[in-house]
């Protein structure tokens, strides 16, 4: 039974909302029959006592807050009719409330039997040898004084004289008449007047104080105050020598940090987190069109060269170099080049919002708070979209720059060379490397690192001199080797012992002629450094043509109106929506706190915590 303070005396069990009045006879009977059939309901087949607590609630006036535990009665003999193991079972029941240190025990000790055929004094002594929580109550007085033959032995017993038990306080009760339809009222009426007119009482064997139920409870509301105020001191005790201990730690590992918990240090972490986000809108617009342009280029700059600048150049003439570019510029803006523009921006965004969260500011780096910062950014990125639209508005803007041929200065015609030298140099370095790859080291290689090639190396390189023969007797030949051109290759070679694939052959000349291709490129791009005359008049009565020059320019001009058109995106809108996910996340885990516990974690963590608590 939970007693607590309330403005009327109700009962209610914890598994039911039903109050019952303790005011009311009929409520009273009700809550009676109630309890003892969930008390039958609770006893298992086979038994006689169950270990199943019975919970009720009971609040009124001036109840003091606490908890009483009806136990069954200790008893001495199992009759017929009960489980053979009652009386142990009900001695493990007794011990097990008894032994909590926090437990008041009231020794109820009927007086209408004799007290030697008592056996729960020694239970008691047992649990509470000193008797610092025990409090002996004597019941059925009135009884007891009219068939005790010598009255003194009820003083004995109220002494605390004739048991070996120790007490804190020793009562006797009367708790009516022995009917089960008494009223508690006419129950207090009956022990008043029981004590008013006792011999025990006028014969000082049974003192004022040690008389009657509602002295009884005083005793009971002492000890239980008393018992609390010493547990409490106890704990305060412990908890000030927990903190010294806690804050020695503290001082000695991390001198010259602030007590945080974890929800102090959240909050820092968050406030960093949103003034490095902001962050992102202070990166200059150059700095975002120079990254932006530079990776687009890396992106797209193998389906530039290998799908729209090498298929047009093999072409006879200037027309049909122009048409083709033409037709295949178009074609990759209707379907590849806005929808890459857009994932480069995207990924752009996200390496400078690493960039921002990764970065360590020094000394003021604290590395604590490193998991939450990247928990914090991949689920922001996560929630981030794109505009939808951003790709249709590109195309349009892509297609315009591309279609533009106009180079107004010589300053542009620079610019478009040195980017088309920049990339066909970068292509035969990377192809040089394939050779070298494939035909293995050269003679000054072998000599100096006393390396030499493999067996197919060497095939290779005999391949590889067959075929440089073949451009340097034809330097107008096509991209494609033709098959009685394949099979004089193949045939000069058996007659120096070497078997060879045809497929190898067609292989080592991709490589071959891609090389020597990019090279005539290159000088080509020389001699149009004196190009922007000419174009200007449109190459009339001129033997030179730059078409190709026009085209590095187009690509060059669309890669800086991109990069332009991205980074507005970026700055008006992207920016934005990425920040107010960030706040989202940061909102969603401050709630969360699991997921503190698992993103903030460290022993300093831990004892800040601990200080904290």
């Amino acid at each position: 039974v939970t007693l607590s303070e309330g403005p009327h005396h109700v009962a209610l069990f914890k598994d039911s909302s039903r109050e019952f009045d303790l005011t009311k006879e009929e409520d009273l009977a009700a809550l009676r029959n109630e309890i003892e059939i969930r008390m039958r309901n609770s006893v298992k087949e086979g038994c006689t006592v169950s270990t199943e607590t019975i919970s009720l609630s009971v609040k009124g006036p001036g109840l003091q807050r606490m908890v009483l535990v009806d136990l069954p009665g200790v008893i001495s003999t199992v009759t017929s009719g009960m489980a053979p193991d009652t009386k142990e079972t009900i001695f493990s029941i007794s011990k097990a409330y008894m032994q909590n240190p926090n437990a008041i025990i009231l020794c109820i000790q009927d007086g209408s039997v004799d007290a030697e055929r008592s056996i729960v004094t020694d239970l008691v002594s047992q649990m509470d040898p000193q008797g610092k929580r025990t409090i002996f109550v004597l019941t059925k007085v009135d009884l007891a004084e009219k068939n005790v033959a010598s009255p003194s032995r009820i003083q004995q017993i109220i002494e605390g004289k004739l048991f070996p038990m120790k007490a804190l306080g020793y009562f006797a009760v009367v708790t009516g008449k022995g009917n089960s339809s008494e009223s508690i009222e006419s129950i207090k009426e009956y022990e008043e007047e029981f004590f008013q007119n006792s011999k025990l009482l006028k014969t000082c064997m049974l003192k004022a104080h040690q008389v009657t139920t509602k002295n009884l409870s005083l005793a009971v509301s002492d000890c239980f105050w008393k018992m609390v105020r010493e547990s409490v001191e106890q704990q305060a005790d412990a908890f000030k020598a927990t903190r010294f201990n806690l804050e020695t730690e503290w001082k000695n590992n991390y001198p010259r940090l602030r007590e945080l918990d974890r929800n102090e240090l959240f909050e820092k972490a968050k406030n960093e987190i949103l003034d490095e986000v902001i962050s992102l809108t202070q990166v200059t617009p150059k700095h975002w069109e120079e990254i932006l342009q530079k990776t687009l280029w890396e992106r797209v700059s193998t389906h530039v060269i290998e799908n729209i600048y090498l298929p047009a150049a093999q072409t006879m003439n200037s027309g049909t170099f122009n048409t083709t570019v033409d037709i295949k510029l178009k074609q990759w803006t209707d379907k590849q080049l806005p929808n890459k523009a857009v994932e480069v921006a995207w990924e752009t965004l996200q390496e400078e919002f690493s960039r921002f969260m990764t970065e360590q500011k020094g000394k003021e780096h604290d590395d604590i708070f490193d998991k939450l910062k990247q928990a914090v950014k991949e689920e922001s990125i996560k929630r981030h979209k794109w505009n939808e639209r951003a790709e249709d508005s590109l195309r349009v803007i892509q297609h315009n720059a591309l279609e533009d041929r106009s180079i107004s200065d010589k300053q542009q015609w620079d610019a478009a060379i040195h980017f088309m030298e920049e990339t066909l140099q970068s292509r035969l370095k990377d192809t040089e490397s394939v050779i070298e790859d494939m035909v293995g080291p050269d003679w000054k290689k072998r000599w100096l690192y006393w390396i030499g090639r493999t067996k197919e190396q060497n095939i290779r390189n005999e391949t590889k001199n067959e075929l440089e023969k073949l451009i340097k007797c034809n330097e107008e030949h096509a991209a494609y080797l033709a098959n009685d051109e394949v099979t004089t290759v193949r045939k000069n070679l058996e007659a120096r012992g070497i078997a060879v694939d045809p497929c190898l052959i067609k292989d080592t000349w991709h490589q071959i002629y891609r090389r020597y291709f990019l090279k005539t490129a290159l000088n080509h791009c020389n001699l149009c450094r004196r190009g922007f005359h000419y174009y200007q008049r449109h190459f009339v009565d001129s033997e030179l043509e730059c078409n190709d020059i026009v085209l590095f320019w187009r690509i060059q001009r669309m890669l800086a109106i991109t990069a332009n058109t991205l980074r507005q995106q970026l700055t008006n809108t992207e920016v934005r929506r990425l920040e107010k996910n960030v706040k989202e996340v940061l909102e969603d885990f401050a709630e969360d706190n699991e997921k503190k516990v698992k993103l903030l974690t460290g022993k300093r963590v831990q004892l800040a915590e601990d200080l904290s608590k």
